[in-house]
């Protein structure tokens, strides 16, 4: 496998494991929460689905954002399915896009973000989207401990 060939694997491996925490969500703890400052459970899906979308936009500007705003945030919330039916199309491009890098494309291009003081090669870019939707993932795992709801297995 090359390089671009793992990055594909990678975002497609924690995308199946968190789909599979998604959907242990029952309806009725969709809005719960461990504190009023903290995401609900459907709150952090949707995160993790917009914050994808916006990080392909940081990458296909190379780092500026302006004032983009995901089209996702404005859904109303609803449940798992239809949070994953609404992103399914940009998660599509992002992995396109994803793939068309070439393994050189990876090493040379900076996406730079002055006001997050970032200066990243691509490809570790990348790996941190992906750790960015395992952090929530572990997160989501709590959620279901603490609420004493059955967890899915991740490590198949």
């Amino acid at each position: 496998m090359n390089a671009r060939e793992l990055l594909i694997l990678n975002f497609e491996e924690v995308r199946r494991r968190s789909i599979k925490i998604w959907k242990n969500i029952s309806e009725e703890h969709l809005y719960w929460r461990p504190d009023s400052s903290a995401l609900s459970c459907i709150e952090m899906v949707r995160h993790v689905l917009a914050t994808e979308n916006i990080y392909h936009q940081i990458i296909l500007d190379r780092g500026a954002l302006d004032r983009y705003e995901s089209p996702l945030l404005s859904n109303p919330y609803g449940t798992v399915e239809d949070e994953l039916k609404n992103a399914q199309p940009f998660r599509e491009k992002f992995l396109q896009m994803v793939n068309g890098f070439a393994t050189k494309e990876l090493e040379e291009i900076r996406i730079v973000r002055a006001d997050a003081k970032q200066d990243r090669r691509l490809g570790d870019y990348l790996l941190r989207i992906a750790y960015h939707e395992s952090v929530h993932s572990g997160q989501l795992l709590d959620y279901l401990r603490t609420i004493k709801a059955p967890r899915p297995k991740i490590w198949d």
